[in-house]
């Protein structure tokens, strides 16, 4: 049995500046921008092992959701079997918050594979909200990309390294509750 975790971030265009350290007398220049274009990251962990895997899918189409086209149901549902697919030998149990595409009828899972949904409104529960932080705190701050293209690209880089480091992901995600329950339910 493998436990996952699982959420979705948005990563978009828009700058986020902090604070820098540099020489004195010199002045730290960060550019900003404010462009509303986002993509969206859909991750997993496996807090026993700090196994890692993500995939970068669109963002949701306005005029789409206004004519009932669930977009992010279709992107849930390829994230879904690209899981199975990637673990086919083992039995997944998913554990992801209550999101309306997580709810949704229309998904199909794989013969592998179980769900279990947070309660609506405890992001403090799920450790994959801990992953999205360190990735925007190490890779997207003080950045400006000129282009969707060239963010994506970023993100992909970013996901690519955290998902290569298992040591990291394991102390962010291997929460003590959830590693005690693990080893108490064997």
């Amino acid at each position: 049995m493998r436990l996952m975790f699982q959420d979705e971030a948005r990563f978009g265009r828009i700058s986020d500046c902090r604070r820098a350290w540099v020489p004195r007398p010199m002045r730290p220049l960060v550019k900003a921008m404010l462009t509303y274009e986002y993509t969206y990251a859909y991750a997993t962990v496996c807090p026993l092992d700090g196994k890692f895997d993500s995939l970068v899918l669109p963002d949701v189409n306005t005029e789409c959701m206004q004519i009932f086209l669930d977009v992010n149901t279709e992107c849930m549902q390829i994230f879904l079997d690209e899981i199975a697919r990637r673990y086919p030998n083992e039995n997944i149990v998913m554990v992801m918050d209550s999101a309306g595409w997580h709810r949704s009828h229309s998904l199909t899972l794989a013969g592998n594979f179980r769900w279990l949904l947070l309660p609506p409104y405890s992001p403090e529960l799920n450790p994959v909200e801990h992953l999205w932080d360190e990735l925007r705190e190490k890779s997207f701050h003080n950045r400006v990309f000129d282009s969707i293209g060239a963010l994506e690209s970023h993100l992909v880089d970013a996901l690519r390294h955290m998902g290569g480091t298992t040591d990291p992901v394991k102390s962010i995600a291997g929460w003590d509750w959830i590693i005690n329950s693990l080893c108490n339910a064997t």
